[in-house]
């Protein structure tokens, strides 16, 4: 770190059906960033992918209501310069030049945001990042990916099936069989519960293949787990930390978009959760683990369930990897910073954290060889 201000660029919006959970999340991120050590340039991406400088006096439309947040239209278009020299440039020729930025965190849910996308974007123009790689992004981003890497490490995951073509779905019989009534039907590369539903009839299965094939490619069928949502918050590159675990208990038929992001009551958000200490530990080992799995760096949040009775072959009291986001929400009733700051970490603290990291891997990753040594015998 250096003893001047560092200049932080916050990433927010994007193309993903999450947009909004995006905003909401930056805004928060925004307010909490310690302005005696941080200079933030805020970069607002709209629906089409077009990336803005957002004047932070005006960088969003109805803020304080979910159902109507927004961009505003207009500003300064910008685009990334790659290479180890490079730079987030305007592209209006009467702009003035944006000042190089020490780190940008990106606060993009969703896919063209938390995949992968965008931080092999910021990896080429060699901008140090908040949050995981390209690779640990991009294979907790898909489902299907993350689910068999979990299995091969020994990390229980609820049994599933993946549906790469919706004209070879499974009738409901065969999905029935297979996995138990009800099934949950996901989008593979999708989070924040958009476009899952949850399927206990022929009619209710067909709707929901259609809703999730709408959203992605691929989907995922999966057994309903009967038991508690346990989160947890990780935070750390080599020597990752879990904080203590909170638990989820939705109003809702579950955890919907919705109950997360538009309802307020839509869930109770139980921090401490209710554990004992073994299986406080035995949480606390397994997100670690299964945040190192699947190449995680920086920060996750770790979906686990805690059975409360047993779901065929799994028996009462197994704790479960449900998902992994590397994006975690940041609004104000999202259980990342809650968690954290639960654990004695506070929300600026945090976010001072997660930049350190950012800068930290860069900085190891800037040390690494480019080139071979060919010897002075083949110079020239």
């Amino acid at each position: 770190m250096t003893d001047r201000r560092l200049r932080v660029g916050v990433l927010f919006g994007g193309e993903s059906p999450e947009h909004e959970v995006s905003l909401q999340s930056a805004k928060n991120v925004i307010e909490a960033i310690d302005r005696d050590r941080y200079d933030v340039v805020l970069i607002g991406i709209d629906r089409r992918g077009r990336w803005w400088l957002a004047d932070e006096s005006r960088f969003l439309r109805h803020a304080s209501d979910p159902r109507r947040i927004r961009l505003p239209a207009g500003g300064t278009p910008l685009a990334v310069a790659c290479g180890r020299e490079s730079e987030i440039v305007p592209l209006d020729d009467d702009a003035d030049p944006l000042p190089a930025l020490d780190a940008v965190f990106p606060v993009l849910h969703g896919p063209m945001g938390e995949d992968g996308a965008v931080q092999g974007l910021l990896r080429l123009a060699h901008l140090p990042f908040v949050g995981p790689g390209v690779l640990g992004s991009a294979v907790c981003m898909d489902k299907d990916v993350a689910k068999r890497l979990l299995r091969d490490a020994a990390i229980p995951v609820a049994p599933f099936l993946t549906v790469a073509d919706r004209a070879q779905a499974p009738a409901w019989e065969a999905a029935a069989k297979a996995l138990g009534t009800p099934v949950f039907v996901k989008p593979a590369n999708m989070g924040s519960s958009v476009g899952v539903s949850r399927a206990a009839s022929a009619r209710e299965y067909e709707g929901a293949l259609d809703e999730a094939f709408s959203f992605d490619t691929k989907v995922l069928l999966e057994r309903t787990i009967r038991g508690r949502e346990i989160e947890l918050s990780v935070l750390g590159n080599r020597h990752p930390e879990a904080s203590i675990p909170g638990e989820i208990a939705p109003r809702h038929d579950f955890y919907s978009y919705e109950a997360k992001y538009l309802d307020e009551d839509g869930a109770d958000l139980r921090i401490p959760a209710d554990l004992d200490p073994d299986t406080t530990s035995r949480a606390r080992d397994l997100a670690v683990r299964a945040f190192r799995a699947l190449c995680c760096e920086g920060m996750a949040r770790v979906d686990l369930f805690l059975t409360t009775e047993d779901c065929g072959d799994i028996p009462a009291g197994e704790l479960i990897v449900n998902e992994i986001n590397t994006i975690p929400g940041f609004t104000r009733i999202s259980m990342y910073p809650k968690l954290w700051a639960a654990s004695g970490v506070s929300y600026p603290e945090l976010v001072d954290r997660l930049i350190g990291l950012a800068i930290e891997r860069a900085e190891r990753e800037r040390r690494l060889a480019s080139a071979i040594d060919l010897g002075a015998e083949n110079a020239g």
